[in-house]
C-alpha cells in the first residue's frame, strides 16, 4: 500500500544550526500518529516541512505518492495537507463564520454556497455554529481552539496535522477535545497530532512517534513506545515521567 505521506531522507537547518539531520518516515492513510519529543526535538519544524510552511534543506517530501517537495503551503492545503497551529491565529476582526469560510474559499478552493455550506459543516462538526456570527477575537480559549479546527477542516484535509492543541486548556477542555480529534480521525481523516500532553496521545492514536535532535528515537504502538528505556531516558525529569504512570492504552 502506497503511504498518504511519505519522507525521503529530509533535513533542514537554520544556519548553523540543524534542527533535523535527515529524517525519513511514513503514515499510512487511517493512521492516528502522535508525535512527541523534549523542547527543540524538531517537532513543529517538522510539521513545516510537512505542510510547506517551511521548505527542505534536502530530501523528498511525497503525498499520496506524488512529490510535493517544491510546493508551497497553499498548493499543499488544496492538495489535502490541513494543520492547526501552537497558538490559534484567527481574524480576528473576522466573525467565527467568516473565519471557516476564508478557509473553505482558499484552503479548498471552494465557492458561492459551496464554501458556506463547507463552512458551516466544519463549525457544526467542531461544536461552534451556534458562535458564527461572534467576533474570533471574542472567544475563550476552547473555543479558539475549536475554531483553529473548523478552519482546518473546512479545507477538507485527507491529512491533518495538530500541533498542541490541548495546550493551556483544562483536563476537562482536554477531554473535549480528544473526543472530537477521535470523532474527526473516525470520519477517515488521517492524524499526526505533536502534544506534550503524553497521556492524550496514549490513550487515542494508534502509533506514537519520538523525536529527539530532529531523529527518530522510537516508533511504535504507544504502550511500546512508552516502555522503552532509551525514550525515558531523553525524558527523564521531564513530563512523561509525570504523565506516563497516568496513561493507560
Amino acid at each position: 500500500m502506497t503511504a498518504l505521506l511519505e519522507l525521503r531522507d529530509v533535513s533542514k537547518r537554520y544556519r548553523d544550526m540543524v534542527v533535523i539531520p535527515g529524517l525519513t518516515l511514513q503514515v499510512r492513510a487511517g493512521e492516528f500518529v502522535g508525535v512527541i519529543g523534549p523542547n527543540g526535538a524538531g517537532k513543529t519544524t517538522l510539521f513545516g516541512l510537512i505542510s510547506g510552511n517551511l521548505r527542505c534543506d534536502s530530501g523528498t517530501v511525497l503525498f499520496d505518492g506524488e512529490d510535493v517537495s517544491a510546493l508551497g503551503a497553499d498548493a499543499r492545503c488544496r492538495a489535502g495537507i490541513g494543520r492547526t497551529f501552537q497558538i490559534p491565529q484567527p481574524f480576528q476582526g473576522m466573525t467565527v463564520f467568516e473565519n471557516a469560510l476564508v478557509a473553505a474559499t482558499f484552503g479548498a478552493a471552494l465557492h458561492g454556497k459551496q464554501a458556506e455550506q463547507k463552512a458551516r459543516e466544519a463549525l457544526h462538526r467542531c461544536g461552534i455554529e451556534h458562535l458564527g456570527d461572534t467576533a474570533a477575537g471574542r472567544l475563550t480559549l476552547l473555543q479558539r481552539k475549536r475554531l483553529e479546527l473548523s478552519r482546518a477542516l473546512a479545507t477538507e484535509p485527507r491529512l491533518l496535522l495538530l500541533d498542541e492543541v490541548a495546550g493551556g486548556l483544562t483536563d476537562a477542555e482536554v477531554g473535549e477535545l480528544l473526543e472530537l480529534v477521535t470523532s474527526i480521525h473516525r470520519a477517515g481523516v488521517t492524524v499526526i497530532w505533536i502534544e506534550h500532553l503524553v497521556h492524550a496521545l496514549v490513550s487515542s492514536a494508534d502509533r506514537l512517534l519520538v523525536l529527539s535532535e530532529g531523529r527518530l528515537l522510537g516508533d511504535g504502538v504507544p504502550s511500546a513506545v512508552m516502555s522503552s528505556r532509551e525514550v525515558r531516558d531523553v525524558y527523564l525529569g521531564s513530563d512523561l515521567d509525570e504523565q506516563g504512570s497516568h496513561a493507560t492504552h
